[in-house]
């Protein structure tokens, strides 16, 4: 910690061994110092309390670990060795679940369901967020700690309580209700009833002040330093299923930690990347944000004290990286079997150190806004947030990345500050949208921003309900329609049917031949947005496609085929080749273009891996943007580009994504993707390049200069590269 910046600006790689009950016992204090020198961590993340209290604890009821007392006090131990080694200590609480003699103790302070009986986990009580084990016994716990052992923060691993799915009955919640809200506990979820929206947005508020109570507590024991910090999600739905508003949480917030370790199923490394983008717009850029990186076996079945391969950890954290992560070292338990766990982290974490004159005070540079918002996947995903906002949110950013196309996440809100950022505004069915929501899209394109948008974006307001046409309508060029074919939910592969077997039209045709094979005479050209696609009249569809009738002014370049029969072979031919139901409207208006993707292509690039509707979302993209791109790649796929920029240079990342597994913590291998050329608009006022250098490989990199801007060229990605472009 330097004299005029605080720890949490200054401690950049973190390290955490995840204490057991028996760990009293045998930590080995002198092994584990070693092993902090080793991988250069500038802080630990100590258990302290909670579950479990690691020191001697005043509290009769603060369960203790295996023989702490005042002569064996773990927790004070390790954080006197942390002081000897300079490092700085988050005091690490996981505070949502009591043992039985608590709950008998206390049955006042239990969540509990319609019929009076408490929520329980394994063996634990679950306790409720608006009991006083909130509002003063945790509080206390806090300030005892802080006394005791003065931490320079907290860390709280399930503060949030019970998730969405999960309504408290306790008397604290229908009193405190009804005294907010006017009204009874919503009897169960019907997200039609505003007291049920009521109530989720009365959850949110709630933990949105549990945060700043904690806040208050730590820092009037210890400091304005020092802050409490409940671990985040890094993924979207589950945020939300945990009443987490991130946006209003960390507005204001010096320090974000994330608890995010799992990859999509049957996705790829990216997805760290894109959570470490989308928070660092809410926290703030200049903040640290470390990410807990497990060096045991994740996956479904995890195996918590196996070590993770090192592939996967290498990979994961390389992706972080490119998204504004820090590296934490995570184990559970003080003693292991198995040793290969300790053998992943020194590599990474010497390398982060070796390089943070480019990892830090940097500041985005991309061409695409990705618009989300916890109120849409809550409000309008409700029940179906999976199919209706996760799934196209997810296949959205897997098609910018296997483009090679630079994004980041925005929230709905934050739109007006993206004017002049970004390119072009990409809303993959946002569907809820409020009026101030579509006013600042509006104004963003006014500004000479495009604006691609997906599926039902803006046909429905903030509470879910839905509007009598688009919001976005006169913009995007199509007014709703009550029809709708196909379904959001996959088809089960294992079961025969044409339910979902349909197509996309491109158009004008190209490739009929005037009803013969031979198509070798002139052909019509097509709008640019369907680039790539010379050989094909159609693409696979089978995704969801709501009925639009389309503007005055504006291009269908697409249109749907009905489904027809996939068996017997001999009836697989299209009974409606041909219809005028739009599922592509596009628009040139200068350097302002929109499109209209009324067919979900992201949900099925996501949900069926469909190569196509990758292909297609993302030249609809790359047209949108124009000729005006400041960083992209040409990549064989698996290799996700992100940039950054620092007075007289620009930083890209270039991370293999290539999983070849559909499980998080198999990946055993990294395999090298390639070839890959990246080109580099010139920034402002840059005439020239002075050296390219790359940070993986320790090499210089030759630069073709076309002009307005650079190509790079590499043959090949490891785990991942990073070009450092110092410009003239």
């Amino acid at each position: 910690m330097t004299a005029d910046q605080p720890w949490y600006r200054t401690s950049r790689r973190w390290g955490q061994t995840n204490l057991v009950e028996i760990d009293p016992d045998r930590y080995d204090d002198a092994w584990w110092r070693t092993y902090w020198r080793q991988t250069r961590i500038d802080g630990v993340i100590v258990n302290a309390g909670g579950i479990v209290a690691y020191y001697p604890s005043k509290f009769d009821l603060h369960h203790r670990a295996v023989n702490i007392s005042e002569e064996n006090d773990l927790y004070g131990r390790i954080v006197a060795s942390a002081r000897d080694e300079g490092l700085a200590v988050i005091a690490r609480m996981d505070s949502n679940r009591v043992a039985e003699d608590f709950f008998l103790a206390h049955p006042e302070w239990m969540a509990r369901d319609a019929s009076g009986e408490p929520y329980r986990a394994a063996d634990k009580w679950i306790t409720c967020v608006n009991s006083d084990y909130y509002n003063d016994y945790l509080l206390e716990v806090l300030a005892e700690i802080t006394r005791r052992s003065a931490p320079d923060g907290f860390a709280d691993n399930s503060w949030a309580g019970l998730p969405r799915r999960n309504i408290c009955y306790c008397e604290n919640c229908a009193r405190i209700f009804r005294d907010t809200k006017g009204s009874a506990l919503p009897a169960h979820t019907d997200w039609d009833d505003p007291v049920y929206r009521d109530w989720v947005r009365w959850n949110y508020d709630r933990r949105v002040e549990i945060w700043r109570l904690n806040n208050e507590a730590t820092q009037a024991a210890g400091g304005e330093h020092c802050i409490w910090m409940g671990m985040l999600s890094g993924d979207l739905k589950n945020a939300a299923e945990r009443f987490n508003d991130q946006r209003r949480i960390l507005r204001g917030a010096p320090f974000a930690m994330l608890d995010h370790q799992f990859r999509w199923l049957g996705e790829s490394f990216h997805q760290n990347a894109e959570a470490g983008k989308r928070i660092h717009e809410l926290v703030g850029w200049n903040a640290v944000m470390p990410e807990s990186t497990p060096m045991y076996s994740l996956g479904r079945p995890a195996f918590r004290i196996a070590a993770m391969p090192k592939a996967e950890a290498q990979l994961w954290s390389a992706n972080g990286f490119a998204g504004g992560i820090q590296p934490w070292w995570h184990h559970i338990g003080s003693h292991h079997e198995d040793r290969r766990q300790y053998e992943t982290a020194p590599a990474i974490f010497q390398w982060h150190e070796k390089n943070e004159d480019v990892l830090f005070d940097r500041t985005p540079v991309a061409d695409v806004a990705v618009v989300w918002s916890t109120e849409n996947t809550d409000f309008f995903g409700r029940d179906q947030a999976e199919e209706r906002t996760a799934s196209p949110y997810r296949g959205a950013i897997t098609s910018l990345v296997q483009a090679g196309l630079t994004y980041v996440p925005v929230h709905a809100d934050d739109v007006r500050g993206a004017i002049g950022r970004f390119s072009l505004l990409l809303l993959p069915n946002v569907g809820a949208l409020s009026a101030d929501q579509v006013a600042a899209v509006r104004e963003f394109h006014a500004a000479g921003g495009s604006v691609v948008a997906t599926g039902d974006t803006s046909l429905y307001d903030e509470d879910g309900e839905r509007r009598s046409d688009y919001g976005l309508a006169d913009l995007l060029g199509v007014s709703a329609g009550e029809e709708v074919h196909g379904r959001w939910e996959a088809t089960d592969p294992n079961i025969e049917t044409a339910g979902n077997h349909t197509y996309l039209r491109l158009l004008p045709a190209r490739n009929t031949g005037g009803g013969g094979m031979d198509v070798s005479g002139s052909r019509p050209a097509r709008h640019q947005a369907l680039a790539g696609f010379e050989e094909t009249d159609i693409v696979p569809f089978g995704g969801f496609l709501r009925e639009a009738r389309v503007h005055e002014g504006f291009e269908t370049v697409g249109t749907f085929i009905p489904r027809f029969p996939i068996y017997p072979p001999e009836t697989s031919w299209m009974h409606t080749p041909e219809t005028d139901i739009p599922a592509l409207v596009v628009s040139d208006r200068g350097d302002a273009r929109t499109a209209m993707v009324l067919a979900d292509l992201d949900r099925c690039a996501d949900r069926d891996q469909q190569p196509d509707a990758r292909e297609l979302l993302a030249q609809v993209v790359r047209w949108a943007i124009g000729s005006g791109s400041k960083v992209s790649a040409q990549t064989p796929g698996g290799v996700a580009v992100n940039a950054y920029a620092q007075p007289g240079r620009t930083i890209v990342h270039l991370t293999n994504s290539l999983a070849t597994t559909t499980l998080a913590a198999r990946q055993d291998q990294v395999y090298p993707v390639g070839p890959i050329e990246v080109r580099v608009a010139k920034p402002e006022g840059a005439s020239a390049v002075r050296a390219v250098t790359l940070r993986v490989a320790e090499a210089q990199a030759d630069a073709v200069d076309d002009g307005a801007a650079i190509r790079i060229s590499l043959d090949t990605v490891g785990a991942h590269e990073v070009l450092v472009i110092d410009w003239a």
